[in-house]
Formats: structure tokens, sequence, C-alpha cells
């Protein structure tokens, strides 16, 4: 069984396949910035950063971590934990949810987000991989802030991976060249995979790149299916833009 973090209102668990990681109780709101090194070539070509869900931590997409450096080899893979202890719940968290509102999110993620960046470059500078090298994969409030990445105003990532996260307002530009897969289970009630569905569609309309799979029977959580969606979408999509280079060149010939 392929099972990784399930993030559920004030109960939050890392469900993994082989142990059941449960961190103790903080309720605080001290930084605690760490991080897992899955996998570090010594020729670096590639980045996957790993950014978990509200009360997880690190170890909880280490799994996931896993499956993707056995799948690029020449890849470092790094799972980050978020910069406060959760004050919901045990792990780690971007920002808070106690009280907030729907409205409130926006300017909560945007809080945040300069440090998201800084976080991101630091890696990027410390291994030496470009953006357009460098891939954010995040579940749930991991996924809330790499998606919102693609509308500031840089260039952080060559794709980004969200699962079971949506944009914190819909989408205003169309994030090139930023290739962005969004991966939903349709059972899912903490975020409803109908704001993948809508912000896929907005985002076609705006022309970005981006592709939607949305998981029968999946709740709030990754499962094997979405893991092997995952790989097939990095592996196997080929982005607009190379085809729109590639049209052009055979324009010219």
């Amino acid at each position: 069984m392929f099972t990784f973090p399930v993030e559920q209102g004030l109960k939050c668990r890392a469900l993994l396949s082989d142990f059941l990681f449960i961190l103790p109780s903080l309720i605080v709101s001290t930084p605690a910035p760490s991080h897992i090194v899955i996998a570090q070539p010594a020729l670096t070509q590639q980045l996957f950063l790993l950014f978990h869900g509200l009360g997880d931590s690190a170890q909880g997409l280490a799994p996931l971590g896993r499956f993707i450096a056995a799948h690029f080899p020449q890849a470092a893979v790094i799972s980050i934990d978020s910069p406060y202890f959760c004050d919901v719940a045990a792990g780690y968290q971007w920002y808070s949810v106690q009280g907030a509102t729907e409205d409130d999110r926006h300017a909560l993620v945007a809080e945040q987000m300069p440090r998201f960046v800084d976080m991101v470059q630091h890696w990027q500078r410390l291994l030496g991989v470009p953006p357009e090298a460098t891939c954010l994969v995040g579940f749930s409030q991991g996924a809330f802030m790499s998606l919102q990445s693609t509308q500031q105003n840089v260039f952080l990532a060559g794709r980004v991976v969200a699962l079971a996260g949506r944009f914190t307002a819909v989408p205003n530009k169309p994030a090139h060249p930023v290739v962005i897969h969004m991966l939903h289970g349709d059972q899912d009630t903490v975020v409803a995979h109908h704001h993948s569905v809508a912000a896929s569609e907005r985002l076609q309309a705006l022309g970005a790149d981006v592709t939607i799979d949305v998981l029968a029977g999946l709740a709030h959580g990754i499962n094997e299916e979405m893991a092997q969606a995952i790989i097939r979408r990095l592996t196997s999509y080929i982005p607009q833009r190379i085809w729109n280079e590639a049209l052009g060149a055979a324009g010219q010939s």
C-alpha cells in the first residue's frame, strides 16, 4: 500500500507505507526550519523541493520523495519543514488557520511568500540548479504556497506539482514559463477538487501550460495512483513552449 499524508481539520497525521509517524504535540509559533535530503547525486542536474501540508513535517512526504528520486537519478530531492510549529495540531505550518476565513487566506499566503521564495532560491544557489530545472511539489498547504508562487514577479521553477491544493485567488496571469500539474482526489472534503478544476480552466484560458488529473475515490491524501500520475506527467508531458519552438523552427525551414 502506497499511502501519504492525510490532513483533516484539526487532526493531522502522516500515514506512511511502512510506519506510523506522529509528531509530539507542540502548540507554539517558534520558527523551526529543517529538511530531509532524500537524494543528492554528485552531479545534480535537477532539483525537487517538497512542501508538506498543515500539521505534518518533512518526514511526511519522504516516501513520495524517494519515489520521485528513483525515477530521476540525476535530481536532488529535498523535503522541507514549514517554518513554524503548527498551532492546531502536531507538526508545522506556513500560516495559522485558526479563525481564518476564506478572505484571509490570500493575505496569509502573501505574507509568507517572501520567505517561501527565499527558501527555494537558497536551495537553487546551494546546489547550483537554475529555476528551469527546479520542480516544486506541494501537498495541501504546501500546494497553496507552491501554486501562489507562480503568480509572483519572479521565476522560481520550471514545474509545479500541486497535490490536493489550490490557488488562494483566481489566477490572473498565465505563469509563463512554468508548467503546472494539478492532481486532486474527487472525494477530498478538506480542499474540494472543483477549485483545481476551475483554476486549470482559468489558466488554460490565459494561455498557461497546465494539466489537471482528478482521481476517483481519493480523499485528502496521496495514494499510489496519484504518485504514478505525478511521474507520468513529469516524464511524458511536453511543455507547450517546446511545441511552439519546434513548430516555429519547422515553419522557418
